[in-house]
C-alpha cells in the first residue's frame, strides 16, 4: 500500500505558502507599477464553465460576483494541487537534487498556469511585452522557491518522514 497522506498534506501546506508568495508578488507589482488587475482568472472561469456546459447561477450582478470569487479560488486550487504533486514526486525520489527541484517546480508552475489560458486562446504569449513576461515569471519562480523550501522544512521537521513512499 502506498502511503500518500503525509506528502499530500505537506504539499498542500507548501502549495498554499507558495501561492501566498505568488499573490503577494503579483499585488506588489500592481501597486508599484499601477497596472490593472488581470481579468484572466475570470475569463478562464467563464471559458471553462462554457466548455464544460456548467451554468453559474445568478442575475448579472450575482454572476459577476461569483465569477470574481471563483477566479482566485481556481488559482488557490491550482497552487495547492501543484504543491501536492511536487511533494508526491519528491517523496518518490524525483527530482533527485535540490537545484533540480527548484527548476522543475518553476517550470511546472509556469506550464500548469499558462498552458490552459494559451491553449484556450485567452492569451497569446507571442504578443506579450517584456514587462508582461517579467510580471508572469517572477511570481511563478517565487511560488516554486517558497513551495520547495517549505516542503524541505516540513520534511526536516518531521523525523518520521523519510522522504520516500513505502512500497
Amino acid at each position: 500500500m502506498i502511503r500518500v497522506m503525509r506528502p499530500l498534506l505537506h504539499g498542500a501546506v507548501a502549495g498554499l505558502a507558495g501561492t501566498t508568495a505568488l499573490n503577494i508578488a503579483g499585488y506588489a507589482d500592481i501597486a508599484l507599477r499601477g497596472r490593472p488587475i488581470s481579468d484572466t482568472p475570470e475569463i478562464t472561469v467563464r471559458s471553462l464553465a462554457a466548455k464544460l456546459r456548467i451554468r453559474i447561477p445568478g442575475d448579472a450582478q450575482t454572476l459577476a460576483n461569483r465569477i470574481a470569487g471563483l477566479g482566485p479560488l481556481t488559482g488557490y486550487t491550482v497552487g495547492l494541487g501543484m504543491g501536492a504533486a511536487l511533494s508526491l514526486a519528491q517523496a518518490a525520489g524525483w527530482p533527485p537534487t535540490k537545484a533540480s527541484r527548484y527548476v522543475v517546480a518553476s517550470l511546472f508552475a509556469l506550464t500548469v498556469t499558462n498552458a490552459p489560458i494559451i491553449l484556450s486562446g485567452i492569451t497569446d504569449p507571442r504578443t506579450w511585452a517584456t514587462s508582461d513576461w517579467i510580471s508572469d515569471i517572477i511570481p511563478h519562480v517565487l511560488y516554486a522557491v517558497v513551495t520547495v523550501r517549505v516542503l524541505d522544512k516540513l520534511e526536516a521537521a518531521d523525523p518520521s518522514f523519510d522522504g520516500q513512499i513505502p512500497p
